[in-house]
């Protein structure tokens, strides 16, 4: 079975996935203890995450390393800048389509993007993501880094399901189309 790209990231509900300066705290809004809005499950059938420096550089200072970095997982950093890799997270500088290409060809569970924007639009402009989980957070920022950047061709997409939570947040999960049982 080929393996699955999904993107799973929150968003204001005007479409932020940041405010100015990659500043991420508006999440901590919809926070509640003992809820994870399925983040557990969802990275079960995962064995790979691809993501943006700016991105990886938060939750490093904000939750720490084994967030990405299990043990379990090969964790690949979208950065311009090389760097070091460390245990199993690889600073990645060459092109990403051509590494989702490869990972989706090899064996293994799933690969999850957890952004950034730059990696996402990236993404998107070689149609490499199959299914989208949007958690869509019950703020108007007004400004920021928006999740969907203009120039990109477009992609319909298949409803899975949709879940709403008692923090306001509804969680969006759609599926290219086209796609089967992902």
């Amino acid at each position: 079975m080929k393996r699955t790209l999904s993107l799973y990231i929150a968003m204001s509900l005007d479409g932020y996935i940041a405010r100015p300066n990659d500043d991420l705290s508006f999440l901590k809004s919809v926070e509640k203890e003992g809820e994870d809005y399925g983040y557990a499950a969802f990275t079960a059938n995962v064995d790979t995450i691809i993501l943006g420096r700016k991105t990886y550089d938060y939750v490093l200072r904000e939750i720490g390393s084994s967030h990405y970095d299990n043990g379990q997982r090969d964790v690949y950093v979208m950065t311009r800048s090389p760097r070091p890799d460390t245990g199993r997270v690889k600073f990645y500088t060459d092109d990403l389509p051509s590494l989702v290409r490869k990972l989706k060809a090899a064996g293994g569970k799933n690969i999850y993007c957890d952004g950034g924007a730059e990696i996402v639009n990236a993404l998107l402009k070689e149609d490499l993501i199959d299914e989208f989980i949007i958690s869509v957070i019950p703020i108007l920022l007004g400004e920021g880094i928006r999740l969907f950047n203009d120039d990109r061709p477009e992609q319909d997409l298949t409803l899975v399901k949709a879940r709403s939570f008692e923090t306001g947040l509804v969680q969006l999960h759609y599926r290219r189309a086209g796609i089967q049982g992902v």
